[in-house]
């Protein structure tokens, strides 16, 4: 773990100049090398701007060397507490919040369009819209739960999205893209990331919007979104790797949303 004299930051690259969101190994290859925890204590101090996370006093820099200074006190917090629950070693896997912070900092502030593109890309396409023309019993289950949520985004926002069955693309109207443009434009880069990852892991751009917005929570929106994994299950079993693959990304869902509520200083 190297540290930035000249201005007295942390900086979270290692010796290698690698940063450590990319310190994940792959399948096939050896379990990464993690730099050991150096620091006593993990805080979150008012600075201008937000709060910064500091390893004794020492302002944590993101990968590409920005100060990591989060918009509330109770996601400076969070991320306080991610640092301060490491032990020998500082693994990045378990840093949700740290994670998303970084992202939002160097990855969504300084390209705020190219990510509201590729979440409207997501409504253009969205999971909501695409239906299954049979059996019944599938066909009934999503229209109970997806048609609520549509309403509700045509409603709020004036986005009304069109639906087709099969896999027969359909184009959304210009107007309802644009009028979900209006909604995301005004999110902060912390909310943009939330929003980001939410609709990617979801497959959708109105349930990460209804997330973001309190209309659902993290189960309701993860069920919204498996609702053809779910019945697939219960009409065939359960099969081990899938469920194993559906209780991750079922644990990443309900963290971005933990990290959405505190972005806006929700206490939850």
């Amino acid at each position: 773990m190297s540290a930035d004299n000249k201005d007295d930051n942390v900086s979270l690259f290692d010796l290698r100049g690698r940063p450590m969101d990319d310190q994940v190994a792959h399948p096939g290859q050896e379990a990464p090398r993690l730099p050991k925890r150096f620091y006593k204590e993990a805080s979150a101090t008012p600075v201008e701007g937000g709060f910064a996370i500091q390893l004794d006093g020492r302002t944590v820099k993101t990968p590409t060397r920005q100060p990591l200074i989060v918009p509330s006190r109770t996601l400076g917090q969070a991320v306080a507490d991610e640092w301060a629950a490491q032990t020998d070693y500082i693994d990045p896997r378990r840093m949700w919040h740290t994670k998303l912070a970084n992202t939002a900092l160097d990855l969504v502030a300084p390209r705020r369009e190219a990510v509201i593109a590729d979440i409207l890309s997501f409504a253009g396409t969205d999971l909501l819209s695409y239906r299954a023309e049979s059996p019944s019993s599938l066909v009934e289950r999503q229209a109970a739960c997806w048609d609520k949520l549509l309403f509700w985004v045509a409603e709020r926002f004036g986005a009304r999205l069109k639906v087709t069955s099969g896999i027969m693309h359909v184009k959304q109207d210009d107007d309802a893209i644009e009028a979900l443009r209006r909604a995301v434009e005004p999110f902060n880069a912390f909310e943009l990331a939330g929003l980001h990852n939410a609709t990617t892991l979801t497959g959708s751009a109105v349930i990460g919007l209804a997330l973001l917005k309190g209309q659902l929570d993290a189960a309701a929106a993860f069920d919204a979104a498996h609702i053809d994994e779910a019945w697939q299950i219960e009409m065939c079993g359960e099969d081990e790797e899938e469920a194993a693959r559906l209780a991750i990304r079922k644990s990443e869902l309900e963290a971005t949303h933990h990290f959405i509520l505190l972005a806006r200083d929700i206490v939850c």
